[in-house]
């Protein structure tokens, strides 16, 4: 029963992954408040899944310090879930200033509207798997790995760190947890697939564009190497993690990686044979040898901590995971109701790692 009744806020609800977490803490009872830009694509998960039903939505920017403040005091959140971001690799080259800018102030705003409610014990800050300073090797990179980035995406994202480790030792601090009360934790995952994504130059959506479109897709780096996993196996680490940041307090308070099982860190190709596959015999895709902007080849996450600090493993593994998204992509073009359909697919994988209704776990 931990999860009913909690006041949870999500920044970048009307997201990919800010939706579907924003739905399951829905379905386990939690009263919700989101605070994200509008939703950043059209179609989008928020408004096709109907998310916004179950909760308050507060349309706002995480880099306006003074709004997202009045937003926090006047929700008094006991739990925080921040998502908001800029969370593309080829945009940050676009935009290398607004990208820093969102990333990291943003996290810093975040935190300081933290520090200035007294309501708040957890925060789960998420950041990604790109924060590590990628050596291209083939094992997986652990907590304590040295932070970095090519890119600016991936160095904003090692900076979103920097900021979190600095607001825990300056404020947060385990010494001296028995005056403010709050727990912060940070979290990186692997790259996430699941239906409802349209973000712009990530592998999963743009096959579904043209997948759906009847077009050829054009594949920028086949051989590139990623930990894929769908949403939901990181979304119940975030969840897990914050359940015990809120009971436990401190003793959590670190860095988290979420990666999928190993054999399931696969090639950009191999994932698009599978959806292709799965899709039928109209699926077309072949390389795009055009130039494009630096991107890592190899990445891998060791989720050793996890496993062993919260219980944590990966369970669904990535060709369940790539079923799973094909049909809700199948649903979505033939017209179902997505909130119901995403629910379900929830409320499975619940039953899947032995949820309880309300998000406890239970003994398999």
């Amino acid at each position: 029963m931990f999860w009913k009744g909690k006041r949870v806020l999500v920044t970048g609800h009307t997201g990919f992954k800010g939706s579907w977490l924003a739905l399951w803490l829905q379905q386990v009872g939690a009263e919700v408040c989101g605070y994200a830009l509008d939703p950043p694509t059209n179609p989008n998960l928020f408004e096709a899944a109907s998310v916004g039903r179950g909760m308050k939505s507060a349309i706002g920017d995480i880099r306006d310090l003074a709004r997202l403040q009045q937003e926090v005091k006047a929700f008094r959140p006991e739990i925080v879930f921040h998502l908001a971001a800029q969370p593309l690799v080829r945009q940050s080259y676009e935009d290398p200033a607004g990208t820093f800018e969102t990333n990291v102030t943003g996290t810093a705003n975040v935190l300081e509207a933290v520090r200035g409610c007294e309501s708040v014990r957890a925060v789960v800050v998420i950041t990604s798997d790109k924060c590590y300073e990628n050596k291209e090797w083939t094992w997986a990179y652990r907590e304590n790995d040295r932070l970095g980035g090519y890119d600016p995406y991936s160095s904003s994202k090692a900076c979103a760190e920097l900021v979190v480790a600095s607001y825990r030792s300056a404020f947060f601090s385990a010494q001296r947890y028995q005056q403010h009360g709050v727990a912060l934790a940070s979290a990186r995952a692997g790259n996430v697939i699941g239906g409802g994504d349209w973000g712009q130059d990530r592998l999963v959506p743009d096959i579904m564009r043209a997948f759906t479109a009847g077009q050829v897709l054009k594949i920028r780096n086949p051989k590139a190497v990623r930990p894929w996993q769908h949403v939901m196996e990181p979304l119940r680490g975030y969840l897990l993690l914050a359940e015990r940041l809120h009971r436990e307090g401190a003793r959590f308070a670190e860095a988290w990686n979420f990666g999928p099982e190993y054999s399931d860190t696969k090639t950009v190709e191999w994932i698009v044979e599978k959806l292709a596959k799965a899709w039928g015999p109209e699926a077309r895709w072949e390389v795009d040898g055009a130039e494009h902007p630096h991107e890592a080849r190899t990445l891998k996450l060791d989720w050793t901590k996890a496993s062993e600090g919260l219980g944590w493993r990966p369970e669904l593994r990535l060709e369940a995971a790539l079923q799973l998204t094909s049909q809700w992509y199948r649903a979505f073009q033939d017209k179902e109701e997505m909130r119901a359909l995403t629910c379900r697919q929830i409320e499975q994988y619940r039953a899947l790692v032995g949820e309880g209704p309300s998000g406890e776990s239970e003994q398999k």
